[in-house]
């Protein structure tokens, strides 16, 4: 950690009322979710908001989530609420689900990435939603990371990533979920899921007795997803390492940790089944085999991989299934080789 990260703090009541104090005055406030950190600022202030992305290196054409703290907040951002949105903000807010909705005319396009919709969601944490409540207004809140870097699901994660360009650090412990949220597009046509998450494509479609439109259904008249980035977590490449990182079979893993060894490199290794021996030019670290405990460990494992130096890292690819969706979407854009 850099001399000049800013520390966290732990957020009793009196941190996180000075927090909203800082949003109030246009200021940075890294806080938890269940999902990951974000980072903050008042999403009625186009000036703050702007701040987020000078941080973030984010490019401003990306929007952001707004983070509220109740149902009935749903219609200062949204333009309309369909009754599919009060179906799921009911069933599953607070929780780690974000919904796309056409936003209303007086949200700035600096939240929206110049959009006509804008994400919203409750957090289910109850550091981030005593913040809402003292702020008493939305919050715009990515990650709180680099731009396309990975995931803090820890207060010392964000201290490392963005150093003082953040004004508070709210320390809430583990992120309870660790990863993303799953955001559902409901702003015209049938709904569309843009991105996985805890809250699976089963459960959503279950509540609306629908099904689901996916990234790779077409969607008349809405343009394709990727001419038109409309959420969070898009790009091809994303959540990603600074070490270059490769997903591998499990049978085949052994074989490619012998090759590279031999070839002098040094190896990190992501597994959850298989039994292998560390040596001094691999370095293992083994995650739980149940899915949403994978999910919670599995940031906070691959930035330690990354920050050893190492040449690559190898991930054991996990099974294909519902359970598994949301971490086989984001080992697809970190592992990119």
């Amino acid at each position: 950690m850099s001399k000049n990260s800013i520390k966290p703090v732990i957020a009793d009541a009196d941190a996180i009322n000075h927090a909203a104090d800082l949003l109030r005055r246009g200021r940075l406030v890294a806080f938890p979710t269940e999902t990951v950190y974000g980072l903050g600022a008042d999403a009625g202030n186009s000036d703050a908001v702007a701040a987020i992305f000078k941080a973030k290196g984010r490019p401003t054409d990306h929007p952001l989530i707004v983070h509220i703290a109740d149902i009935d907040s749903l219609g200062d951002w949204a333009a309309t609420v369909p009754e599919a949105a009060l179906k799921l903000a009911h069933r599953f807010w607070p929780g780690p689900l974000a919904m796309i909705l056409n936003k209303k005319a007086g949200v700035s396009p600096t939240v929206t990435g110049g959009q006509q919709t804008v994400g919203l969601r409750i957090p289910d944490h109850p550091v981030a939603l005593a913040l809402l409540r003292s702020f008493g207004g939305g919050v715009a809140a990515p990650s709180a990371n680099r731009f396309c870097r990975i995931s803090p699901t820890q207060a010392l994660h964000v201290s490392a990533e963005l150093g003082d360009a953040v004004d508070m650090i709210l320390d809430g412990g583990a992120c309870r979920v660790g990863v993303e949220s799953t955001i559902i597009d409901l702003s015209g046509g049938k709904p569309r899921l843009l991105r996985p998450g805890h809250i699976t494509q089963q459960q959503i479609e279950a509540v609306l007795q629908i099904e689901l439109l996916t990234p790779s259904t077409p969607a008349a008249p809405a343009p394709e997803i990727s001419e038109d980035i409309r959420a969070p977590g898009m790009m091809a490449v994303h959540y990603a390492p600074t070490t270059p990182a490769m997903r591998c079979r499990a049978e085949l893993l052994p074989d490619r940790i012998q090759h590279l060894t031999a070839a002098g490199k040094k190896i990190g290794v992501l597994n959850y089944r298989l039994d292998i021996a560390e040596t001094g030019q691999v370095r293992i670290l083994r995650l739980p085999e149940q899915a949403a405990s994978y999910a919670q460990s599995f940031y906070t494992a691959l930035r330690e991989l990354d920050n050893l130096q190492l040449d690559i890292i190898l991930i054991e690819q996990p099974p294909q299934t519902e359970a598994w969706r949301a971490i086989n979407d984001r080992l697809g854009k970190a592992a990119a080789l």
